[in-house]
């Protein structure tokens, strides 16, 4: 990590246009000029769903990506804003779904109270369904702003990241194995859909708005490969370490689920040496990339895995 590279300076101004983005766009008027709006109250559940809190990690990876790719010569910063506000949508619309009974159940999100307890179940799955919808809206705007191009491979990154093939298909990886023991490349793999693939898409976005080549893209690939498996491991160790207060959501329920978890499979240590080899393999692909500036993709990098040491 470069030493005089201040993260929260430029969290503060990345996470402020953000912010300003979602709160602009999630409204009951469409965005697109559509002459007709959403009902109010189904858009108060998803403004609940998504403002005021959460990391925004992935907003973050698309445009620390962005940046890093642009270096060369190229970029869209409209497409990176529109990028990173869509996959947050995409990350609140599946914790809606995920927190719902017939899921995982659970009334605290981001330190509050999860969208259905707030709102009702029927009110909750149509908001996470409405916010899946609008992610889509926002990477494919008809001013102009965003090529035709950049907008069809910016939509198929994200509907592979969260379809079947991505963080859907790891949730129902997750559902089937509650109380099964897994190997441990059995709960890679079930991770990599459900938490990293969403987290890779992410900086793969972010690149794609800046016309990476295919040794930056390959690189990149490896990078969010590395975090998002690490990310998950450090959310695994967190779950038996921290307590609700902290995390924003309920402490030990994977183990009172009989969840498969890394700390269940490997034992605590073992955990926190994983992800710290998963931090190397992200700063290795960086290294690899050749980009002249990666000091924030690094950055983000210790922040995933330094949660849990």
């Amino acid at each position: 990590m470069t030493v005089d590279f201040d993260l929260d300076s430029w969290m503060r101004v990345r996470l402020d246009r953000v912010e300003r983005a979602l709160e602009a766009w999630i409204t009951a008027d469409a965005p697109q000029g559509v002459d007709h709006g959403a009902p109010a109250a189904l858009v108060e559940a998803m403004r609940y769903a998504v403002l005021d809190g959460g990391k925004r990690l992935r907003p973050l990876l698309v445009l620390a990506a962005h940046e890093a790719v642009a270096e060369l010569g190229h970029g869209c910063d409209a497409a990176a804003l529109r990028a990173a506000c869509a996959v947050e949508l995409i990350h609140a619309y599946s914790l809606v779904h995920d927190d719902m009974p017939c899921m995982d159940n659970d009334v605290l999100r981001r330190g509050k109270p999860t969208v259905h307890v707030q709102f009702g179940e029927a009110s909750a799955l149509l908001a996470g369904d409405a916010l899946q919808a609008l992610a889509f809206e926002f990477l494919t705007p008809l001013d102009g702003s965003v090529s035709c191009e950049v907008q069809a491979r910016l939509c198929g990154l994200l509907a592979r990241a969260a379809g079947s093939s991505g963080m859907a298909g790891g949730q129902a990886i997750d559902l089937a194995s509650v109380g099964l023991p897994l190997t441990e490349n059995q709960l890679r793999e079930m991770h990599q859909l459900k938490t990293g693939a969403l987290l890779q898409g992410s900086v793969v976005m972010g690149a794609e708005c800046a016309q990476p080549t295919a040794k930056v893209l390959s690189a990149l690939e490896a990078y969010g490969a590395a975090i998002g498996l690490a990310f998950q491991v450090v959310d695994d160790i967190l779950d038996v370490t921290a307590d609700s207060a902290t995390l924003g959501k309920t402490a030990g329920k994977d183990a009172d689920n009989d969840k498969p978890t890394y700390v269940s499979l490997m034992g605590l240590q073992a955990s926190r040496d994983y992800a710290l080899s998963l931090y190397t393999q992200a700063l290795d692909a960086l290294d690899a990339s050749g980009l002249p500036d990666t000091a924030a993709l690094r950055a983000l990098a210790g922040m995933v895995v330094h949660r849990a040491h």
